[in-house]
């Protein structure tokens, strides 16, 4: 690791912020006063524990944290399950892995942190399990909101980040770049999403791609038709028209699921009489590397989705349930979310209080679905 003097030497503009608090005109800013003294800072972690897209939408504040700190070491700790998403990311040090409900786990990493002796930890859960490892690395700065249930085991307590950017609602991505930007990181160009395509998934998905029949060359959709919820499950029926109306422009379809939900899949691929290539078993990097091959993406509101804005794909995201200001893709592709309007609409999504079915995703119907498709497609061209 660098010296403090070899990094100020290095780079003029960190040198003008680290030691006279000089920013140019044109730098992004952070939201706050610095809390603690940068440059003794040289070991940073981040916890973000939970799913797919809450780990994508975490890249931008990585992003913004490494243009800050081009030197020091800064690590994530991610459920076992998602730390493939990060493989290759070049914003970070170390991804640091902790399997989902072991006790034990919790044990063995919480002492490995603690051991890492990190200068500043960023609690972007707020969960139990979270917060506890955050308080067990023993760091001298430990950052939260002053939401967090247990408050009180974190040093440095943000207020909400509606306050923070001074706005009434805030996007997943602003949420977490507020707890940066209130401790003096400058966070001011909101950064978009990011992820790494690595060589060999590049080729293991090239591969995969060929055997099934689509050409390196091949233009495609990308359509993820499950979701972790009713509430987010746009009828498979549906989809399958979207399959076909995409054929007659000429862009065959590439559905993707995991190996649960291999029937979604399964049911698309019988449901349209346009052909399908399905996969249920594709690694995160391979997901990825399928993304930013796709000349759009078409799917529920899910990680998947993210996970092709994090590349740039143009997309059509369909929701129900969620918060369309808070979980759209945060990207500068063209894309749009397709929605229905609803007093009950957005609302806590793991069911629906007020119908037998969730009509708020089963009364999309697909004519706005397809004209959405139709105009990305334009825009993208």
């Amino acid at each position: 690791m660098k010296s403090l003097r070899d990094i100020l030497e290095s780079s003029p503009r960190m040198r003008d912020v680290i030691m006279h608090g000089v920013r140019h005109e044109d730098d992004p800013q952070p939201l706050g006063t610095a809390l603690w003294d940068w440059a003794k800072v040289q070991r940073v972690l981040l916890i973000r524990l939970r799913s797919i897209g809450d780990t994508v939408l975490t890249t931008p504040s990585l992003f913004a944290l490494r243009r800050f700190l081009p030197h020091a070491q800064i690590d994530i700790l991610l459920e076992n399950w998602v730390a493939p998403v990060l493989d290759g990311f070049p914003h970070v040090n170390n991804v640091i892995s902790i399997e989902r409900g072991s006790t034990s786990a919790r044990i063995q990493v919480a002492r490995e942190l603690r051991a890492r002796q990190y200068d500043v930890v960023y609690n972007l859960h707020g969960g139990t399990t979270a917060t506890l490892l955050t308080r067990a690395t023993g760091a001298r700065h430990r950052v939260g909101f002053s939401h967090y249930q247990y408050g009180r085991l974190h040093n440095h307590l943000a207020p909400s980040p509606l306050l923070i950017w001074g706005v009434q609602k805030a996007h997943s991505v602003e949420q977490q770049l507020a707890l940066f930007g209130w401790t003096g990181v400058p966070v001011s160009d909101k950064p978009e999403t990011q992820l790494a395509v690595t060589d060999t998934a590049a080729a293991s998905l090239s591969h995969r791609l060929t055997s099934a029949g689509l050409p390196a060359s091949a233009s495609f959709a990308m359509m993820h038709p499950a979701a972790a919820f009713a509430t987010k499950q746009w009828a498979v029926e549906k989809f399958a028209r979207v399959v076909e109306s995409l054929s007659e422009l000429g862009i065959p379809t590439v559905a993707l699921g995991s190996s649960s939900e291999a029937s979604v899949v399964d049911a698309l691929k019988k449901e349209t009489a346009a052909p399908v290539v399905g996969f249920t078993d594709l690694s995160l990097p391979e997901v990825t590397a399928l993304a930013s091959r796709a000349r759009l993406f078409v799917g529920n509101d899910s990680g998947i989705a993210h996970i092709a804005a994090a590349v740039r794909t143009p997309a059509v995201v369909i929701f129900g349930s969620s918060n369309t200001a808070h979980w759209k893709p945060w990207s500068s592709a063209p894309s749009e979310v397709v929605f229905e309007e609803m007093e009950c609409q957005p609302c806590h999504g793991y069911f629906c209080e007020k119908f037998e079915q969730p009509e708020c995703i089963l009364r999309v119907p697909v004519q706005r679905v397809t004209a959405a498709v139709e105009r990305v497609l334009r825009e993208s061209a």
